[in-house]
Formats: C-alpha cells, structure tokens, sequence
C-alpha cells in the first residue's frame, strides 16, 4: 500500500481508498484529494512523490499546475462581480469592453465566454507561448477577430482564450487583473492556497506536471480548417511550459492556476454552500444559481465529445456524468485534475496530481475519488 498523509471523517476512508489505489498502482506518482462539506475538510489527503528522479515526496503544502480546473477560479470572479451588479452575464461583451465590438461581435454576451460558445476557441493568428505573457497581446487580438461559428449556438473548447476573454472583463469592471481580483477577493479572505500569478517565493513547493502520452483525438473534426484544427493550430500545447518562471508568474487564468486539491475545493466551496463560507459572504445563493442556466449543448466542436455547459461550468449529462445530481456542476484541466462541486450536498470533491494522463476531460483516477465521495455523501 501506499503511504498516503493527510486526514479524513470516517464514512470517507473510500477516498482515501482510491488515493492510495492510483499511488500503489503507479497510475499517479504524487496527487492530493479533498472533500468539503459546509466549506470544512472531510477529506484532506496527499502521498506519493513531488520530485520522482529526486525522490522528494509530495507534502501538505506542495502544489502544482492544475491547467483548466483554473477555470472555476476565473468563473467564480466573474460570477462575484455579477452577483454584485457590477457585470450583467446577459449584456454584451462591448458594454464593458468597447473594442470588443469588431469584426461583428456586437451581440457576443458575457455567458457565451463563459460557455465556451463565443466562437473565438483561439487565435487566428498563431502565438507563441511568449506571446501568453503579453496580456494586451492576447486580448487585443481576439477584440479584433471575428468569431468562427455563431456565438451561442455551439461550444468550441475556449482552453486558453476563455481566461483572457472573461479575465479582461473582470479588469474592465474591477480595474483589477484577474489574478489580483481573485486574490484579494477569494483567496486571501479563504485561506486557500491557490494562485494565478505565483510568486516566485513560492516555486520551491511547486511539482512539475509529468507530460501525458500523446493522444490521439479520434473524435475530433480534424478537416483542414474545422474549428478543431485552426484551435490547435493556433496555439499547440506544451505540458513543460510550467517548469518556466515566467509561465508560473503570469497570469492565464485559463490554464496556469497553481494549487492542490485542498485549496481547489476550499474556493468552490463558495459555489457549494450558496455563497458563504466561514462566516464570510462572497455571494449570494442566487448568485450561485447562475451557472446552472443551460448555454449549450451538444458535440463540442474542439474536443470531439458531448458536452452540456451553464455560465462558466460544465453541468452533468449521461455523455458526461462528473456531477451527483441535478444541482452539481464541475470542470477540471488537461491531464487529470478535477473539481465537482455539489449544491445540495453543499460539497466540493477535488483531485489534483502531478503525472498527466493522455484524455482532456478527466479519467479512471480522478473518476475513483469521485465515485468514493459520492457515495459517503448519497449514504449521509
């Protein structure tokens, strides 16, 4: 058996259970799980190693680079500032960002960023992963693009592009950067150990994700000039861009987040429990509602498989069964991470690893530590 650290309430020692299966098998080299019920661990566990050639195990306070289950944090500032009036998610983009308006994208809505249904899944020009590090770079050229379908009638997985386009119209309304926002407002009051943007002082607890095998999309519409290939071409991925200093202190608040499963679940914990957490409100229970407005659904036009997206999160469908009921949504990043957060149970379940795994949208062992909190939470 594995050495896994950590603590967890009894009726969760299943979680524990599959931490210890993916680390005894090898399917992970190191990995942290989380459970919060009513923004408190229930589960809060890690083993395995930080460093495999160096032998430096993974400990409390190790993160890593949990790619899109960045996301949710990105999501959950935008939601904030619309809980508060300042954001209308049913407004156009131009209201906030005025430039925004070219190229025919007056009546683009700040939901069909958040959906990944705003039909700008990457760049029209291809960038480099420098070029990331510019943020007026970035958000200036997709301002000026057209969109590559019709916004609102599809998704097409916005995997770098939603952090820039929802994270200029938090700076617009805020006048705070994204990871700044998410800092000062989310974060810092938590407690939770997560950054978009991370210090340099902090890289000594940071593991290296572990490159996935290649993967071969064979749901994907790979025609010369689908939406899948003019989104990969745009900008092709690299899973070594996060051993760069200067990818760590960016901000790409779609894909270059920094945490482990503590500190992800504690900030959607805000989601789960309607808005507040330890006493503090962040937002109301209406507010957290939102996401659960259907956008799209359908075959995404980038990943190839059936998705059903609200405002900012995936929600559960039977091609894509991540959540424990009707009133649960989730999202998590290449390679394996993943987060679900559960309104009725007021819960949040959290996976992060090291060692990426080949699929886009999770696996067999953020699959098993989900399988095993659902089932402590269904049995009460």
């Amino acid at each position: 058996m594995a050495e896994v650290h950590g603590t967890f309430d009894a009726r969760f020692a299943g979680v524990r259970d599959a931490l210890d299966w993916t680390l005894s098998e090898g399917l992970d080299v190191g990995a942290s799980a989380a459970v919060f019920v009513d923004g408190e661990p229930v589960v809060d566990i890690w083993g395995g190693l930080a460093d495999e050639a160096a032998g430096t195990p993974w400990e409390r306070d190790t993160i890593t680079n949990v790619w899109s289950t960045t996301k949710t944090m990105t999501a959950l500032c935008a939601l904030v500032l619309a809980d508060r009036g300042e954001i209308d998610l049913h407004a156009p983009v131009a209201r906030y960002w005025p430039e925004f308006k070219a190229a025919g994208k007056e009546a683009i809505e700040v939901r069909h960023l958040m959906s990944h249904s705003a039909g700008l899944s990457g760049w029209a020009e291809p960038l480099t992963v420098e070029d990331l590090y510019d943020w007026d770079k970035c958000t200036s050229l997709l301002a000026a693009q057209e969109p590559w379908w019709e916004p609102g009638t599809r998704s097409g997985y916005h995997a770098v592009t939603q952090g820039y386009l929802v994270g200029e119209v938090v700076r617009r309304v805020s006048g705070q950067s994204l990871g700044t926002f998410f800092a000062t407002e989310l974060a810092r009051p938590l407690g939770a150990d997560f950054h978009i943007g991370l210090p340099a002082t902090q890289d000594a607890r940071v593991s290296f994700v572990i490159p996935p095998p290649p993967v071969e999309a064979s749901n994907v519409d790979l025609s010369p000039g689908s939406v899948a290939v003019r989104t990969f071409a745009s900008l092709p991925l690299d899973a070594t861009w996060p051993r760069a200093r200067a990818w760590r202190g960016a901000e790409i608040p779609a894909a270059n987040g920094h945490g482990n499963a503590r500190s992800v679940a504690l900030v959607q914990s805000v989601l789960a429990c309607g808005g507040t957490v330890g006493g503090t409100r962040f937002m109301s229970a209406k507010g957290c509602d939102a996401v659960f407005e259907e956008q799209v659904r359908g075959t995404d036009l980038v990943i190839g498989l059936p998705l059903r997206f609200g405002i900012g999160y995936g929600l559960s469908s039977e091609a894509s069964p991540a959540g424990l009921n009707d009133r649960s949504c989730y999202w998590g990043g290449w390679g394996g991470s993943l987060v679900v957060i559960d309104l009725e149970h007021r819960a949040t379940i959290a996976y992060v690893m090291n060692k990426m795994g080949s699929g886009t949208v999770g696996d067999e062992r953020g699959a098993a530590v989900l399988a095993a909190a659902r089932s402590a939470l269904e049995d009460g």
